[in-house]
């Protein structure tokens, strides 16, 4: 079991006067301190002196305040403090002002929107700085504004040389990908499924798709096929991201606002990160499709139909 260890402020406030009171709160709050109870707040060990200063202003207006050391007893003990300091809700909340400004950005002139990014980037950076245990909703919502900035950049100032995205992920022309063989897994799942539509409906119509055996160590890709979602493939998970989003950002659809939205239930039925409210009915949906299709071209067919309709939702784009 890793070492975790954190400085736990054991707290009677003064009862006068208000406004130091609501000063005292206002600080734990924003500090993002995890509450055990009422008057036991907790942050990482690394952070004590900030405590150890709101106990002395606690001190010096009549109230009782002290700064100890708490480490866990158990595994589940550590578990359980832990999950006090999760922010993925947080996160949800941020990716929902990032996304109302993708889907505004057409309407938007370049001051209003450069502001507003302005906005979002500061409100994430607010929230990293209260995030003591990052995972993978921290690592999604950075790969979101960075894509965000893109969008932007390509927006308002076209014609200009734009940076070569540091991401490990080759632009692409769809042009030199059609009439193609892909191949992937048999038994699809959400990312190899998404990305079954994806190609057919936005990269190449005539795709044909090959489904290798999982089971085997490594996969081989067929002479001449196109390799997606698994190791050695063409297309696989680059960083945070799955491999629809790869493959989205490898031929310059990341922009969508409506395939961002449909990216989103996909990293999260994947990999975890930001939930989205689609995710859940997704899932259960492709579950039974699943269940139903015994033949895999069968089933991405049907799965076309529930990713169109996902994609055409009210909601998925301005």
């Amino acid at each position: 079991m890793l070492l975790i260890m954190w400085a736990i402020l054991i707290v009677t406030l003064p009862t006068q006067p208000n406004a130091v009171r609501l000063r005292i709160w206002r600080a734990l709050k924003a500090l993002g301190c995890a509450a055990l109870r009422d008057g036991a707040y907790l942050l990482p060990d690394t952070h004590a002196s900030v405590l150890e200063s709101l106990a002395a202003e606690v001190r010096e207006h009549g109230g009782t305040a002290s700064v100890m050391t708490l480490s866990p007893r158990d595994e589940a003990q550590r578990v359980e403090v832990l999950a006090q300091f999760d922010r993925t809700d947080a996160y949800a909340q941020w990716r929902e002002t990032a996304t109302a400004l993708q889907l505004e950005l057409e309407g938007l002139a370049e001051t209003e929107a450069r502001r507003r990014l302005r906005g979002v980037a500061d409100a994430l950076q607010v929230l990293r700085g209260i995030d003591y245990y990052p995972g993978q909703a921290a690592e999604q919502a950075e790969s979101e504004l960075l894509a965000l900035r893109r969008t932007l950049d390509a927006r308002f100032s076209k014609g200009e040389p734009q940076p070569r995205p540091n991401d490990g992920i080759e632009r692409l022309d769809r042009a030199r990908f059609q009439g193609k063989r892909w191949a992937t897994r048999a038994r699809p799942w959400v990312d190899r499924l998404a990305c079954a539509w994806l190609v057919r409906r936005f990269i190449d119509p005539a795709a044909e798709f090959v489904w290798l055996d999982g089971g085997r160590t490594p996969v081989r890709t067929p002479r001449g096929a196109i390799g997606f979602d698994y190791d050695g493939a063409r297309f696989t998970h680059v960083g945070t991201r799955v491999t629809f989003e790869v493959m989205a950002a490898s031929f310059g659809l990341e922009s969508d606002p409506r395939l961002q939205r449909v990216a989103g239930a996909v990293h999260y039925l994947d990999v975890g990160g930001i939930p989205v409210p689609e995710a859940a009915g997704l899932e259960a949906v492709l579950g039974g499709l699943r269940e139903v299709h015994a033949k895999d071209d069968k089933l991405i067919a049907a799965a076309a139909a529930v990713f169109d309709a996902l994609y055409a939702a009210p909601g998925a784009s301005s």
